[in-house]
């Protein structure tokens, strides 16, 4: 599993159906594995579109870039 369960996504394309853009983010709720040779797939919810789950592969979706906040000795 590329992703881990409840961790925060961020689309990499529209998906048209549910009226949802590039770049919007979600978490992932749950893994489908597949054979070797096919594409994962995660359902996704936390959407601005509240009560519905989105089933996305694995091309679909990527990890989101977080800033990491570098403390100083004081």
């Amino acid at each position: 599993m590329k992703f881990a369960l409840f961790s925060q996504v961020a689309l990499r394309e529209d998906i048209p159906n549910y009226n949802l853009k590039k770049g919007a983010i979600a978490t992932i709720v749950d893994h489908y594995p597949m054979p070797e040779g096919q594409e994962d797939g995660y359902s996704l919810e936390g959407f601005n579109v509240e009560a519905i789950t989105v089933e996305v592969a694995e091309s679909q979706i990527e990890a989101i870039k977080t800033s990491v906040l570098q403390l100083g000795k004081y």
